[in-house]
């Protein structure tokens, strides 16, 4: 009886546990595009596409479905911009087109809380009811009894129709959706505006480079850069920033900071040199000394929403004067991503260094946000990498031991 009690009870123990431990968050099947929107001072908003998602599998979406037009830039196409998980404002697609042969768009932006603009209506002026005045009687006719003329009747000659304008017969009408296909994709959509005037494909060298060339000196406004979700059902807005308590941030700094510093000096020691074996003396080990950095940036996440901090830091080697020489050698820029562990101590998940003759190597990174770019609920970390070759970006997933590209684009 005591055997069959406890084998009874086994399977509502297993189920417990698939219950808690084995539930799965729902992932968007897609499409799903990942992009960059650009604010600049002027009011004027562009897109640059960065990824489309299709069951699971990234595409470059600059390419993919582009005939005439890719499908991330689509006229009508919504976009939400996000920072660090939360709402920032809704970008709608008005006019594709191509700088320097790279596709990009042109839209409008609302920041979020702000209301659209109310189109077609007239003003109207308003009624001021006078209380100090008599009161008047309305008849139901609409006709006064002190105007002895509105019970006559008025003859008036009927007037002629309006002749019709010849630029209007001439008017030729758009087509709202200029690109029809029934087997295209359909990512989320606003509704099109019939007045605008919109071409099939714009070049925007022009206005690039009337940009390139307001912006001056280094005293002229920087252009604001938002990440943004397109899909049909609508990203989720969830927060992945990282709450801290009070000196946590110092704690990890001095952490992050020493761990940079013991791994780039792993990357720059020079491989030993094979010499036969002779008796010595093992040196005791010496304690290196701490690298010096400049422009230290520290981004903390928490990517799962599980109370579980991803840290990203980014900066530069102070430039130091080379041996029997006056140049001075140029820094290098770090990037390193860890978590910490149980005990406390920084676990490295990834970390590259370069410097600007070794960008053919070893591209620059540049991390933009935390963003969730497969609708799967979890934040990914989205950077930009620079090299001789151009600029591109790149997603990654942090896992328990390293950073898992899940997109890397071409320069």
């Amino acid at each position: 009886m005591l055997a069959v009690t406890l084998l009874s009870c086994l399977p509502l123990a297993g189920q417990g546990t698939i219950a808690q431990y084995g539930r799965k968050s729902s992932t968007s099947k897609g499409p799903r595009a990942l992009g960059l929107i650009q604010l600049f001072p002027n009011g004027k908003a562009h897109l640059i596409p960065v990824a489309i998602t299709v069951n699971g599998k990234f595409f470059d979406a600059g390419s993919y479905k582009g005939s005439p037009v890719p499908m991330a830039l689509d006229f009508g196409v919504v976009y939400e911009g996000f920072r660090s998980g939360i709402s920032q404002g809704i970008f709608t697609v008005t006019q594709p087109g191509q700088a320097s042969h790279v596709w990009m768009a042109e839209g409008t932006w609302l920041p979020a809380g702000a209301k659209p603009a109310e189109k077609g209506k007239k003003y109207e002026t308003p009624n001021i009811e006078d209380k100090d005045a008599p009161p008047r009687l309305h008849r139901g006719d609409g006709k006064s009894a002190a105007d002895p003329s509105a019970d006559k009747p008025t003859t008036s000659p009927p007037k002629p129709p309006p002749a019709s304008k010849p630029q209007e017969t001439a008017k030729i009408t758009e087509p709202e959706r200029p690109i029809e296909d029934p087997n295209r994709p359909i990512l989320r959509r606003g509704k099109p505006d019939p007045a605008a005037r919109r071409e099939l494909v714009k070049n925007f060298d022009e206005e690039v480079s009337s940009a390139k060339s307001a912006k001056g000196g280094s005293s002229s406004p920087q252009v604001v850069v938002i990440p943004a979700i397109s899909d049909v059902g609508g990203p989720d807005e969830r927060p992945y920033s990282y709450v801290l308590r009070s000196g946590e941030e110092a704690t990890y700094r001095k952490k992050m900071l020493e761990l940079a510093s013991t791994e780039l000096a792993k990357a720059n020691a020079a491989p030993p040199e094979i010499q036969p074996a002779k008796p010595h003396k093992v040196p005791s080990p010496r304690k290196l000394a701490p690298t010096v950095f400049d422009d230290v940036h520290l981004r903390i996440f928490d990517l799962s929403n599980s109370n579980d901090p991803v840290l990203i830091l980014s900066a530069k080697t102070h430039p130091t004067a080379t041996a029997g020489s006056t140049s001075t050698a140029e820094g290098e820029e770090i990037t390193l991503v860890a978590r910490p562990n149980l005990e406390g101590d920084m676990r490295r998940l990834f970390f590259a260094h370069t410097d600007v003759r070794h960008l053919d190597i070893s591209p620059h990174l540049e991390l933009i946000d935390a963003i969730d770019a497969d609708g799967d609920g979890r934040g990914e970390l989205l950077f930009r990498r620079t090299s001789d070759a151009g600029s591109s970006f790149a997603i990654y997933r942090a896992t328990a031991d390293r950073l898992w590209p899940l997109y890397e684009g071409t320069p």
